[in-house]
């Protein structure tokens, strides 16, 4: 029995130093059923797949559909034995394919924008993506509407662009908030028809925004609809290319009031306004502002914190002197640029002497005067 155990024990001693000789000599494989894999990424693969075809080298996946690139490491693994159960056989070393999960897709930004700002890169890509109703502009609103396009009030306005343009030079000036003392002024109408006469300028991109939002009217003169409009966008109900209107020829623009609702103050100043300023001022030329009078609500105070420069609305021989007075100290430091005389008669106005008072415009100049 002793010989018999020293010769066991001598064979169990010969076997276990096979394993150690065979791995010096090039990692071979011992036994039917060894199969190990050596890896050259973070994966780990014990049999290789029947079908899985031979690569050579690492290479990269192009994902066509979603422009994705897809990585793909190599595995080397050792073949199987082909020799019989306990012959050792030295292992073939091949290469298979393993594609990694691609990673989170974030979305695409809207054509035309800037991926990091979301940012319109051209007045072109915002027209293309903004809502197009068919404005009806209203003649006894509207200076520049065909019949009243040669009237002395369209010549007005024609000088308040020019003096603008004067103290453009001088200053930067884009935005400008139009504003009154007390209601019922005209600021609507000085507004509506300074863009209008801007935007009548050769390659000139003029945006008008409504930000009265207590009791809006600015989308009436134009013919155009109230809502989706700037208290939408202020609420997160609306984008930006959704609130902005593109109804006739020519490069204006218009955001009207919106939604109504009983938070307009606080809306204002909920800092999503000075954003949509940041991100549409850069397309245009002129931003026209529209605001609730200065005196019975602070709404104008906020909005001119966004503008550059303010204008003053005085209805003649109507607002009383106090008021006006109490406007401007209220006013001017938010950047008072200067103050508009509304509501004259038409004999007060030099345009007679010119051409501009002839019969043709006598009704039209009155109907726009009241």
């Amino acid at each position: 029995m002793s010989k018999v155990y020293e010769a066991l024990k001598r064979a169990q001693e010969e076997r276990s130093s096979v394993v150690p000789r065979a791995a010096e000599n090039g990692n071979a494989t011992v036994g039917p059923e060894a199969s190990t894999a050596t890896l050259m990424g973070p994966a780990v693969v014990e049999k290789p797949p029947a079908s899985t075809k031979p690569v050579d080298t690492e290479t990269w996946i192009q994902d066509s559909a979603d422009t994705v690139v897809t990585p793909v490491i190599t595995v080397k693994v050792a073949a199987q034995p082909s020799g019989g159960a306990g012959s050792p056989t030295t292992g073939t070393k091949e290469h298979v394919a393993i594609p990694l999960q691609p990673e989170h897709r974030l979305p695409r930004p809207a054509a035309g924008r800037d991926p990091r700002t979301g940012q319109f890169l051209r007045f072109e890509d915002l027209l293309k993506s903004c809502v197009k109703p068919s404005w009806i502009l209203d003649p006894k609103t509207v200076a520049f509407c065909e019949s009243n396009e040669n009237s002395a009030g369209a010549e007005q306005f024609r000088t308040l662009r020019t003096r603008l343009y004067q103290i453009r030079e001088t200053a930067p000036l884009k935005k400008i908030l139009v504003t009154s003392a007390l209601a019922n002024e005209g600021k609507t109408f000085v507004a509506t028809n300074l863009a209008q006469s801007i935007a009548r300028e050769r390659d000139r991109k003029v945006l008008l925004i409504d930000s009265d939002l207590r009791s809006p009217s600015l989308h009436k003169p134009l013919g155009a609809p109230l809502t989706p409009g700037l208290s939408d966008y202020l609420r997160g109900q609306a984008s930006d290319p959704e609130i902005v209107q593109h109804g006739q020829e020519g490069n204006l623009c218009f955001i009207a009031a919106g939604t109504q609702g009983s938070d307009p103050s606080e809306l204002l100043s909920n800092g999503m306004f000075d954003k949509l300023l940041d991100r549409l001022a850069p397309l245009f030329d002129w931003v026209i502002i529209d605001s609730p009078p200065c005196l019975p609500v602070s709404d104008a105070n906020v909005l001119g914190n966004f503008c550059d420069g303010v204008l003053l609305v005085v209805r003649a021989r109507s607002t009383p002197s106090a008021a006006v007075e109490r406007a401007r100290k209220e006013l001017q430091k938010r950047k008072l640029i200067g103050a508009i005389l509304n509501g004259i008669q038409a004999m007060d106005t030099y345009g007679g002497y010119y051409g501009y008072g002839n019969q043709k415009t006598e009704k039209a100049e009155k109907s726009l005067l009241q």
